[in-house]
């Protein structure tokens, strides 16, 4: 039991790891679109989150999960799950804008809920 949470905890902060680079990659873009672009939030957090989905799925296919089997399938169900976590974030930004909350505070309780939500479901179904 204690080995499983050791190997539980540690995936979960290489999975935390790739997921600064990926979310890194995603604000980028979600900054980008929103300042220069004058794109709504929700729709640049939407594109942030595809993008910064293959950030994620190469770093926690290899450095997280050790995942050695086919790359479609994998891939395939990591978009599927990225998906989720993409509309889960967007329908918080849009709710947390329509609060009047700042689009980057909305953007970061976002994040928080799609990290585990992610994790819990890569761990089990995607690379399980």
């Amino acid at each position: 039991m204690a080995a499983s949470l050791t190997d539980l905890f540690s995936r979960f902060l290489r999975y935390g790891l790739v997921g600064v680079l990926a979310t890194a990659a995603h604000y980028a873009l979600l900054v980008a679109l929103v300042e220069l672009m004058q794109a709504p939030a929700w729709i640049a957090s939407g594109l942030g989150a595809a993008l910064g989905a293959q950030v994620a799925f190469f770093g926690n296919r290899r450095f997280t999960f050790d995942h050695r089997g086919a790359l479609g399938p994998a891939w395939l169900k990591f978009q599927g799950t990225a998906l989720i976590g993409a509309l889960v974030g967007m329908a918080i930004v849009a709710g947390g804008v329509a609060l009047a909350w700042h689009y980057l505070i909305a953007q970061i309780v976002a994040t928080l809920t799609g990290l585990v939500l992610t994790f819990l479901i890569n761990r089990r179904w995607t690379f399980g």
